[in-house]
């Protein structure tokens, strides 16, 4: 469903400021994979989520989705087959819009406008449905405005949108960063509902390893722009934290520094 070959990207080149923040990244995800990926800060991760949407263009390698090659296309092109959540809450929704006039956004990206009435009861039949899934009452909230919802919710019915069309690819930028542990736990049972039900290929970004370990069938770590090591399956599920910390330095040949993951 994703294969990325080869990738390069080096920033403000011929600069004393140069970074290199992609170094021959390879990935291959089969349909259905759910891989959370950590590394530690300039490890590459964002860089890598970013160049898939195409928010920047890569310097060299290949990007293909479900065989499609999208290596040269604008991200508005390739919007057709991502879904995505950000790591602010804010980000993802209208706040001046009311919850049901969010999803109906959502549900008709990329479809042709016509002059029928707004929203049909068919279709609010069908937004209650999915936002029980998100376990929050808001099924019961539909003409809420979003601005009036709390962060978590607001990031929870993103996550909605961003998967009401099935993507090909969902990518989760540490889309559970910002809110608070007991939030962020509800947001990710959320996620692994709606991965689990859609069988949604899904690539999550997360600075707290225990999270990483308990969600997904696939582990990546990154450092220095390329990946260092793959783990899944019963092996996945058997590690804790200090494997990783002791596979981090096997393999890198330094210490994990990244306080902010270390206290997560």
């Amino acid at each position: 469903m994703l294969d990325l070959v080869g990738l390069k990207k080096t920033f403000n080149t011929g600069t004393v400021n140069e970074k290199t923040a992609l170094n021959g990244l390879e990935l291959h995800l089969k349909e259905g994979d759910f891989v959370t990926v950590i590394g530690g800060n300039g490890a590459g991760k964002s860089t890598m989520l970013n160049a898939i949407a195409g928010t920047w263009l890569v310097d060299e390698g290949s990007i293909q989705i479900d065989g499609i090659d999208v290596t040269r296309l604008s991200e508005h092109k390739r919007a057709k087959y991502l879904g995505r959540v950000f790591q602010d809450p804010m980000t993802g929704t209208a706040a001046s819009m009311q919850i049901e006039e969010n999803l109906a956004l959502a549900s008709r990206r990329g479809a042709l406008r016509t002059l029928k009435p707004g929203i049909t009861h068919k279709e609010r039949d069908f937004y209650r449905e999915q936002l029980k899934i998100l376990d929050l009452g808001l099924e019961d909230r539909l003409t809420t405005s979003v601005g009036l919802l709390s962060g978590g919710q607001r990031q929870a019915l993103t996550l909605l949108m961003a998967t009401l069309k099935k993507p090909k690819l969902l990518l989760l930028d540490e889309h559970t960063a910002a809110l608070d542990p007991k939030t962020a736990a509800k947001v990710l049972d959320a996620t692994d509902r709606i991965v689990k039900k859609d069988h949604l290929t899904t690539v999550m970004i997360t600075h707290n390893m225990k999270d990483a370990i308990a969600h997904g069938n696939r582990l990546i770590m990154m450092h220095e722009g390329r990946v260092i090591y793959d783990v899944s399956g019963e092996e996945k599920q058997n590690l804790h934290v200090r494997d990783l910390l002791a596979k981090f330095e096997e393999v890198s040949g330094s210490e994990f520094t990244n306080d902010r993951m270390m206290l997560a």
